[in-house]
């Protein structure tokens, strides 16, 4: 197997520039890879990626001799090493990576216009359960392949709310541009979006939750459009009322999800104060919210402007809940890159500075709000996670179309890493450190 290494190399080297390349490697690799399966790893890998018809540009040239340079002389294993930005070890597949992405990148490539076939396409590493994200080298751009649905739309109902989503909040200065959609099509069943592609660092907080409330109160400022003028987004009668519904539904799932006692005595006590504010007639201003701001969600640009980026959720109903999404400890300590807890002073700086970045009159209607609100985006935050819990065990879905929680969607680093999240938030520890918050919030906001 050792021998093998600095041929496989050389032949790649004097034949990557050959327009004949692909199927010299092809018929190359076969060979060697029918006569010694097992004993060298990084052959397989790039037969596997070649037969699914990728151009060997596609794959990239430094990821196909990293993956013949670290193969191990035994067989793989599926795991290596890598040391994250916090210095803690986590578990960083490359090769599985790669393998993965040879049927995705295909089916791209394939589902583009004529005119851009043969471009150089790059999966991102998996962050998120809703979405794949490819590079377009060199157009500036990012396929948004979906997974599912998480508003639990068929495949063209679903690309066309994300547009709306995109189109929407782009007036606000704080989001991607929208270039175009890829309609559902037999090599993409749930199509895609091509969006600006973002440059920039991960949010760091408490550094950078300035510039995210800035940008979240940019959607809140947008102007209210006509009631008949805001489908597909979602536009309910009551936004309180509606939420109140999802979170009921969600709910469901607790039995099956085998919650600490203590929470779901918090669900329980959380859902009926929900449900007594839904009773009486007093409700905040609604605007357009991206109701999944958290930051992890967010790309800081070298100037330090915060841009949202990922757009699927939104919908019209009260800014509380973006404010919270972007605050609560269920979302600060989510995303690996932006983790971190809180204190109760900077919290309140989130929403001071929320109600100078909006009109006054909407800034003294919402503040009463800002504590059930964020009571119920909690509530929301961990009934998704009883059912994420219960429904990520499940098979993958045939059909193209409805959400689809199901593991077998994501990578197997992604799926442990919101495993490790959702048994964290459901625990009784953290559930007590929430509610513990929201009194003290309550009143810190009334002094004000």
């Amino acid at each position: 197997a050792n021998l093998l290494t600095p041929r496989l190399i050389n032949f790649i080297f004097h034949h990557v520039n050959s327009a004949t390349a692909p199927e010299k490697l092809k018929n190359y690799l076969s060979s060697i890879y029918l006569s010694n399966q097992g004993l060298f790893p990084g052959i397989p890998l790039l037969y596997y990626a070649i037969n699914f018809d990728l151009r060997i540009q596609n794959i990239g040239m430094v990821d196909a001799v990293f993956v013949v340079l670290s193969s191990p002389t035994k067989p793989y294993s599926g795991k290596s090493q890598c040391q994250r930005a916090d210095g803690s070890q986590g578990t960083n597949d490359r090769a599985s990576t790669l393998m993965n992405s040879a049927p995705l990148l295909s089916s791209l490539s394939l589902a583009l216009p004529p005119d851009w076939q043969g471009l150089r396409l790059e999966r991102l590493p998996d962050k998120g359960l809703a979405h794949d994200h490819v590079r377009m080298v060199g157009t500036g751009l990012l396929a948004r392949i979906p997974k599912q649905s998480q508003m639990q739309l068929d495949a063209d109902d679903n690309l066309r709310y994300q547009a709306a989503c995109f189109h929407r909040a782009f007036a606000g200065g704080h989001t991607p541009r929208l270039d175009r959609v890829l309609p559902p099509s037999q090599n993409l069943p749930r199509g895609a979006l091509l969006v600006e592609e973002i440059l920039g660092r991960s949010a760091a907080l408490p550094g950078d939750l300035p510039a995210i409330t800035v940008a979240l109160a940019s959607l809140h400022r947008l102007a209210l459009p006509p009631a008949g003028q805001r489908l597909p987004l979602w536009d309910t009668l009551d936004p309180l009322a509606s939420l109140y519904g999802e979170i009921r539904t969600q709910a469901e799932y607790a039995t099956a999800a085998k919650l600490e006692p203590t929470t779901a005595l918090a669900l329980r006590d959380g859902l009926a104060a929900l449900q007594t504010a839904c009773e009486g007639d007093d409700r905040p201003p609604r605007h357009l919210i991206a109701f999944d701001g958290h930051p992890g969600n967010f790309v800081i640009q070298p100037a330090g402007k915060a841009v949202l980026v990922d757009l699927e959720k939104c919908r019209y109903s009260y800014a509380g809940l973006d404010l919270a999404h972007a605050t609560l400890y269920t979302s600060t300590t989510w995303d690996v890159a932006s983790h971190a807890v809180l204190s109760l002073a900077q919290v309140r700086a989130v929403y001071r500075l929320w109600e100078t970045s909006v009109d006054h009159t909407t800034a003294k209607a919402a503040h009463a709000w800002h504590l059930p609100l964020r009571r119920a985006m909690w509530l929301w935050s961990i009934t998704w996670c009883a059912k994420w819990r219960v429904l990520s065990g499940q098979t993958a879905q045939a059909m193209p179309h409805g959400e689809d929680w199901s593991a077998q969607r994501s990578d197997a680093a992604l799926v442990a890493h919101v495993r490790d999240r959702v048994d964290h938030y459901l625990s009784s520890a953290v559930v007590d450190l929430v509610l513990a918050e929201f009194e003290q919030l309550d009143s810190a906001l009334k002094s004000t």
